[in-house]
């Protein structure tokens, strides 16, 4: 049977879910903002869920994902009876293979479009790299995007190869200064994580710095289309 109630923990597949099928999404995080205007209830935070409102919401099946949420709070639902299903995904065709299970397995619903048409652009062969790039994602401590991470995948089929991609750890902490030196032709600053600014970041470093949209480069999703046509060129 199709699920007909779901509760997501994770931004990007809430976005995915609304996108598909919006009247079965009952639930998602305080850090779910797209799509803009969604009206549904709030769990709080990915990483402190409140498990009582979600048991409360009596979903079919619960959305998580490894990086983004807590083993711990994983347990505590399935423990009660609530099914969850989590994902891990730290390349592109990982994600994509990351939804042909979640629709055609758990949430048994039809493959959507969208999906369809983000497959479609993200296949093929990796293009020569026109830039090297590091890519903070927070401050105080600073801390970059490293090995085996979505991000990281994703921009190299842009073209772009992370001077710590081969780095000791998904998301390392490195000085500034370290950062700068690290031989990267522009420092790539997201607005999240840590929300990077015109006048909180670029001041950092003497190399060039590019202020990007996070949820380009970090979620996977219905978003993968707008980055692909935005950061392809």
């Amino acid at each position: 049977m199709a699920a007909r109630r779901v509760v997501s923990l994770v931004p990007s597949i809430t976005e995915a879910l609304a996108a598909t099928r919006p009247e079965a999404l009952v639930g998602a995080t305080d850090w779910c903002t797209h799509p803009a205007g969604l009206a549904v209830t709030r769990v709080r935070g990915t990483k402190n869920p409140n498990l009582d409102v979600i048991r409360a919401l009596e979903p079919d099946v619960v959305v998580a994902n490894k990086e983004e949420n807590r083993e711990l709070d994983v347990r505590r639902l399935r423990e009660s009876g609530v099914t969850v299903w989590v994902s891990d995904i730290e390349t592109v065709p990982a994600a994509f293979e990351a939804y042909d299970e979640l629709f055609d397995q758990v949430l048994r619903w039809p493959r959507p479009d969208w999906l369809d048409v983000a497959r479609a652009l993200w296949s093929g062969a990796l293009p020569p790299i026109r830039a090297r790039v590091a890519v903070p994602i927070w401050r105080d401590p600073w801390m970059v995007v490293g090995a085996r991470t979505f991000t990281g995948d994703l921009l190299r089929r842009l073209g772009f190869e992370n001077v710590y991609g081969d780095a000791d750890g998904r998301y390392p902490k490195a000085e500034a200064g370290e950062i700068d030196r690290s031989g990267a032709d522009v420092i790539l600053l997201p607005d999240e994580p840590y929300v990077f600014t015109a006048d909180d970041g670029p001041e950092a470093f003497t190399t060039p710095t590019r202020l990007v949209s996070g949820r380009l480069i970090t979620w996977y999703g219905p978003s993968m289309i707008e980055a692909h046509h935005r950061l392809s060129g």
